[in-house]
């Protein structure tokens, strides 16, 4: 008798607060609420036949909401076994998934925890894979930053220190011109063969006029300068070898 009381809502304890009986206790609350099985069970067979895996946007919805589905149907009687859990959930799978339905059916589940514990993994990973890509597309490469020491820079000799003649403050104060390199002491032809190696001296006149770069061809910056991937790097040198196309 104690342990019904301490179940049964407050209403329904203030009700049955008379009733001494256990047995008589226990028939009262069962005539009360036999009838809800009536009620229950067709809204739950109609829930169970309209469930498809393919209406939900995640699993763990589709998890809860058959489990649920479930739950009323057993208190109403009705027997659901693993092998119905495991048929509703592959016929009910995406149209574009058929592949995939036949892959899981092939793995011979026979539990359905094994079954949805595998979506669940499977779906996490796709996040993860999504989340990857859209933070960098496929063929990027992170750019280096802005402090970072190039090869170029390694030196400490005469134009490379932190002097007046150095390439990296060159570059920020803007394009060179004659006056700024007459402190060396090489001529015109030297110069270009230094700052530009692999090409021709016209070519490096021609781009030297626009104010492109000898490594990437992009224009703002000077060969030494460049901070560009090598990838494109590499892309762009091979291109100035093909003579019949356009850069």
């Amino acid at each position: 008798l104690i342990f019904l009381r301490h179940h049964i809502d407050d209403g329904l304890k203030y009700k049955y607060l008379t009733v001494e009986n256990p047995l008589e206790l226990w028939q009262n609350l069962n005539d009360r609420f036999e009838y809800l099985k009536a009620v229950v069970l067709p809204k739950a067979l109609n829930d169970w036949s309209q469930l498809r895996f393919q209406d939900f946007k995640i699993v763990s919805e589709y998890n809860s909401t058959l489990f649920k589905i479930v739950s009323q149907l057993k208190m109403c009687g009705e027997v659901i076994t693993e092998d119905m859990l495991l048929e509703k959930t592959y016929r009910t799978f995406y149209a574009s998934n058929v592949l995939l339905q036949q892959q899981y059916r092939l793995h011979g589940f026979k539990k359905y925890r094994e079954l949805i514990g595998s979506l669940l993994i499977a779906e996490q990973n796709n996040e993860l894979l999504l989340q990857n890509h859209e933070s960098r597309p496929t063929g990027s490469a992170n750019l280096p930053e802005v402090n970072a020491t190039s090869s170029h820079f390694g030196g400490r000799g005469r134009g490379h220190g932190r002097g007046r003649g150095n390439e990296r403050n060159q570059n920020f104060l803007g394009p060179r011109n004659n006056n700024s390199m007459k402190w060396k002491n090489l001529d015109t032809k030297q110069r270009q063969k230094w700052h530009n190696p692999g090409q021709s001296s016209k070519d490096k006149q021609t781009q030297n006029k626009k104010g492109n770069c000898n490594r990437c061809g992009m224009e703002g910056h000077w060969y030494r300068a460049c901070r560009t991937v090598k990838y494109w790097v590499d892309l762009y040198q091979a291109s100035l070898k093909e003579n019949d196309k356009r850069i």
